[in-house]
């Protein structure tokens, strides 16, 4: 994997921007959750990792304020369902929809 920029996070969204290109993931705060709708990673960061390194600040966002996870992106969502450790992060309302 090569270096990577920092994640950064805006009022909106997590980012990794390297040249002209930038890879997100969109989240909402909505009352004692964070919902994480969708996230692009764009084919010049293919490989490296950088999906991963979204969801992972985006989960970290969300230990860190106490936050409940609503993973309606199907990227957040496959990533979390392929760890149960993560499970208890999600919302007990969402959780069924990690396994199917």
């Amino acid at each position: 994997m090569t270096d990577l920029p920092d994640v950064a996070r805006t009022d909106e969204r997590f980012e990794i921007r390297m040249g002209g290109d930038i890879a997100f993931a969109e989240y909402r705060l909505k009352g004692d959750s964070v919902i994480f709708p969708h996230t692009v990673v764009p084919d010049a960061f293919s490989g490296q990792g950088v999906g991963k390194r979204l969801v992972e600040a985006g989960l970290a966002f969300a230990r860190e304020h106490k936050l409940w996870v609503r993973p309606h992106c199907s990227f957040f969502r496959a990533y979390i369902a392929k760890r149960p450790d993560l499970h208890d992060l999600v919302h007990p309302d969402e959780r069924a929809s990690l396994t199917t």
